[in-house]
C-alpha cells in the first residue's frame, strides 16, 4: 500500500481552510441550504433541513432525504457487544433505534417522506446520548393517516446471470389513534444475482506454466423480510416501541471450470455452495419519567438458523475417478439482552446510568466427507467443526454530558464490563473477563457554521463465534483449525472531524482517525502446521476522510451538485510469522468516490455520473499471501423521471469501464517464512455492464 504522503496531508488542510471569511460571507448572501436552527445554546451549530429542501429530489422516504443531505454520510457503526451505547449517526424523532437486525436503511425507507418534518444535523457531543461521536442526523417525524409505498428493481447483465426479477418491497404506516403509529412492510430488496467468467493461469516458483483455468461463477438468492413496528404515546410522556420481523433466505454459489495442464490431464471442477436458513428478531422499549429523570427499558431477542452445505467435484479426461469433498454445516445462533437507561439533569448537565445484560450463543454440527474410487462421499474425522460457545456479559456505564461555554460541549462516559466465555466440544473451556470502557468528547463551534469535535473511546470488540470452530473453504481449497483461545479485540480511538457549512455552496467535512488496537484478530499458526484466526498483540489504523457536497447553482449549472467522499487508510500489524511490519488483512485502504447529480430546472429530469475506485490490502495466511477483489474503478449513468404517472422511475447503466472480478495469490508449500513458493494464482473475471430499471410510488 502506498502511504498517503505529505501531499494528501496538505490537501486535508486546505480543506479545513474552506472556513475563510470570504467564502462564507458569499456564501451567505443567497438562500441558505438549511437554516441554522434557534436551538438551546449548546446546540448552536444544529442545522435544519425542511421538505423544501428535498423537493427538488422528489424524495419517497426519509432515507431518500438522509441520503441527499448535503455532506452527510451515514455510518451504521460497528457490531456491538449487546446493544452498548448508541453507534449508527441517524436518530429518529431523538431517539435511537433498539433494534439489531434491520439497519438504519431499512427502518427509513418504512417512514414515508410525507410524515418527515425536518432533518436535523447536531454534533453528537451535544446530544445526551453516549457512543455518538461527530455529526449525527436527527429525523423528526409526524404522525399521520395511513400511507403506503412500494418499489421494484430489475436488473440484467449480458454475461453469465440470469435477469434479477424479484428485488421488490411495499409497505404501510399511519396512526391507529393519535397515540398509536404503526408500520408494516414485506421486502425482498436484499435479493441479488451476479456472475463473471474468464481466464485464470497458474504459474510455478520458476514462473513457468502449470495449468490454465476457464471458469464462470454465478451466485444468487433471496432474502424476503416481514417486519412491524408499533409506537405508543402514552399520558404522562410515557413512550413504547415495539419491533419483530422474520426472514427466509436462500444464497446459492455455482462455480465451473476447466483445467488443462502441459503435458497433463485436462480436468473439469464443479463447485455448488447453498446457505439456506431464517432469522428472526423482537425486541421492544418503554420509557416513562419517574424521580427526577426518565427511564428506559429496551429487550430484545433474535434467532437464526442456516444449514449450509459445499461441494467440489473435479472429473478427469482420461477417464480416471472423479476426486472431490463435501463439507456441511448448521449454525444456530441466539441473542438474549436486557437494558436499562436512567437519565437525570443535575448541576446544568444530563446525567445517565446504564446497564446490560446480554447472553450470547452458537451450537454447530459439521461434517467433512470425501469422495471414493466409487463415486460416494465418505465421512472424515472432523471433530475441531463441532461444538458450541456460550457468552455472558454484563455492563454498567455513566455518562456526564453539559455545555462548558457557548460554544463548547463536553461529553463523559465510564464503566465496565464483566463476561464468563464458554466453549463446548471438541476444546470445551471457559473464560472470564473484566474490561474497562469509556469516552470523553467535545464539541466546539468557534464560528458559525464551522463544528469541531474531538472524541477518545475505549472499545472492546464483538468476536464471530464460529472463529472458535474448525471450517473448511472448498472454493479456495483454504481451512481453518479451531482456536479456543480467542478473545474480544480491544481499541483506543481518536477522531478528529471538522464540518464547515458553506451556506449556498454547501458544505464539507474532514475527519481524522486513529485506532490502536490490542488483541487483533488475524491469522496464526496453530499446532505443527496448522493456522486458524487468532490474536495479535498490538495493531494501528490510522486515516484521512473527506466528504463534500458542493452545489452548483452559483457556478451558473442551475440544479446541479457534486458529492465527493474520499478517504485514504494506513494500517500496520507485526506479521506472526515474519515478525516484520505489514498492513491489516483485507482492509480497504483507499476510496474515491464522487457523484454528480443535476436535476434539470422546471423538468421532472434528473440525470447523473458516478465514478468510484476502490483499493484493498492482501489477506495474508500463513501459507499464502494475496486478494480476491473487485474493481478497480467502478463507472455508471442514470437518468431518473420524478414523475412518471406519479411514480419515480430511474434507468441507470453500471460498470461501464469493465471492473472486474480478480484474484492474485502466491501460495507456499507450508509456511511462507520458512518454505517455498509452491505456485501462484492470477485471475481475470469478466462482469461486464449492469442495467438496472428501479420503480418507486406511493399510495
Amino acid at each position: 500500500m502506498r502511504r498517503p504522503g505529505a501531499a494528501v496531508w496538505f490537501v486535508g488542510v486546505a480543506l479545513c481552510a474552506l472556513a475563510s471569511p470570504a467564502l462564507a460571507q458569499d456564501a451567505g448572501t443567497a438562500t441558505p441550504a438549511a437554516t441554522t436552527a434557534t436551538s438551546p445554546e449548546h446546540q448552536r451549530g444544529k442545522q435544519v433541513f425542511t421538505p423544501a429542501d428535498y423537493a427538488r429530489y422528489a424524495p419517497r422516504t426519509a432515507w431518500d432525504m438522509v441520503s441527499q443531505t448535503p455532506g452527510f454520510v451515514v455510518h451504521e457503526g460497528d457490531e456491538e457487544r449487546g446493544l452498548g451505547q448508541a453507534s449508527t449517526n441517524v436518530l429518529v424523532n431523538g431517539q435511537r433505534i433498539s433494534g439489531k437486525t434491520d439497519g438504519i436503511e431499512t427502518r427509513l425507507r418504512r417512514i414515508p417522506a410525507s410524515t418527515v418534518e425536518r432533518v436535523e444535523l447536531v454534533d453528537a457531543a451535544t446530544l445526551d446520548l453516549p457512543g455518538l461521536s461527530g455529526q449525527v442526523a436527527n429525523v423528526v417525524v409526524k404522525s399521520g393517516g395511513l400511507t403506503g409505498q412500494f418499489s421494484w428493481k430489475g436488473e440484467a447483465r449480458p454475461h453469465f446471470t440470469q435477469p434479477l426479477l424479484t428485488n421488490a418491497a411495499v409497505s404501510i404506516a399511519g396512526s391507529a389513534s393519535p397515540a398509536l403509529d404503526y408500520s408494516l412492510a414485506l421486502d425482498n430488496t436484499s435479493a441479488y444475482q451476479g456472475g463473471a467468467g474468464g481466464p485464470s493461469r497458474v504459474l510455478l516458483a520458476d514462473g513457468s506454466l502449470f495449468e490454465t483455468r476457464s471458469d464462470v461463477i454465478r451466485v444468487y438468492g433471496d432474502k424476503p423480510r416481514l417486519s412491524g413496528s408499533l409506537a405508543w404515546h402514552g399520558p404522562g410522556g410515557v413512550e413504547a416501541n415495539v419491533n419483530g420481523l422474520y426472514r427466509q433466505f436462500w444464497n446459492h454459489t455455482r462455480i465451473t471450470d476447466t483445467r488443462q495442464r502441459p503435458g497433463g490431464v485436462d480436468r473439469a471442477r464443479a463447485f455448488r455452495g447453498e446457505d439456506n436458513g431464517h432469522n428472526w428478531e423482537a425486541g421492544g422499549d418503554l420509557a416513562f419519567g419517574i424521580g427526577p429523570g426518565r427511564l428506559k427499558l429496551i429487550g430484545l431477542a433474535r434467532g437464526q438458523r442456516i444449514p449450509s452445505e459445499q461441494q467440489a467435484i473435479t472429473t478427469y479426461a482420461d477417464g480416471s475417478p472423479a476426486t472431490g469433498d463435501r463439507f456441511t454445516q448448521t449454525n444456530r445462533t441466539a441473542e438474549r439482552i436486557a437494558r436499562a437507561e436512567y437519565g437525570w439533569k443535575l448541576g446544568g448537565a444530563d446525567w445517565q446510568l446504564s446497564a446490560e445484560a446480554a447472553f450470547n450463543r452458537l451450537d454447530t454440527e459439521a461434517t467433512l466427507a470425501s469422495l471414493d474410487s466409487l463415486g460416494a462421499f465418505v465421512p472424515v474425522a472432523f471433530p475441531g467443526g463441532t461444538g458450541g460457545v456460550k457468552e455472558a456479559r454484563y455492563e454498567a456505564m455513566l455518562s456526564y454530558s453539559r455545555p462548558l461555554t457557548r460554544h463548547l460541549s463536553l461529553q463523559l462516559a465510564a464503566g465496565g464490563e464483566l463476561s464468563r466465555l464458554s466453549q463446548t466440544g471438541a476444546n470445551a473451556v471457559e473464560r472470564r473477563f473484566r474490561r474497562a470502557k469509556g469516552s470523553a468528547s467535545l464539541a466546539w463551534t468557534p464560528t458559525k457554521g464551522l463544528d469541531l469535535s474531538f472524541k477518545v473511546n475505549r472499545k472492546v470488540g464483538q468476536l464471530d463465534f464460529g472463529d472458535f470452530l474448525a471450517s473448511v473453504f472448498l472454493d479456495d481449497n483454504n481451512a481453518n483449525a479451531g482456536n479456543r483461545d480467542l478473545v474480544p479485540p480491544q481499541s483506543w480511538e481518536f477522531d478528529l472531524e471538522a464540518v464547515k457549512s458553506l451556506g449556498a455552496w454547501g458544505t464539507t467535512t474532514l475527519r481524522f482517525y486513529d485506532r490502536r488496537i490490542e488483541d487483533l484478530v488475524d491469522f496464526i499458526p496453530i499446532g505443527a502446521d496448522g493456522e486458524s484466526l487468532g490474536n495479535l498483540p498490538h495493531a494501528r489504523r490510522q486515516g484521512v476522510e473527506w466528504t463534500g457536497t458542493l452545489m452548483l447553482d452559483r457556478l451558473g449549472f442551475k440544479g446541479a451538485r457534486l458529492d465527493t467522499h474520499v478517504q485514504f487508510e494506513r494500517s500496520r500489524v507485526r506479521d506472526p510469522l515474519t515478525g516484520a511490519q505489514r498492513p491489516i488483512s483485507e482492509t480497504e485502504d483507499r476510496v474515491i468516490e464522487i457523484d454528480l447529480r443535476h436535476d434539470v430546472p422546471r423538468t421532472p429530469i434528473a440525470w447523473g455520473v458516478h465514478f468510484g475506485n476502490y483499493h484493498y490490502t492482501d489477506q495474508y495466511r500463513l501459507v499464502e499471501q494475496g486478494l480476491s477483489w473487485e474493481g478497480p474503478t467502478w463507472v455508471g449513468v442514470f437518468v431518473e423521471h420524478k414523475d412518471v404517472m406519479g411514480l419515480t422511475v430511474n434507468l441507470r447503466a453500471g460498470n461501464l469501464l469493465s471492473a472486474r472480478n480478480r484474484l492474485d495469490r502466491v501460495v507456499h508449500i507450508g509456511f511462507r517464512d520458512r518454505t517455498p513458493v509452491a505456485f501462484e494464482e492470477h485471475r481475470s473475471r469478466l462482469i461486464g455492464p449492469i442495467f438496472t430499471l428501479s420503480v418507486k410510488g406511493g399510495f
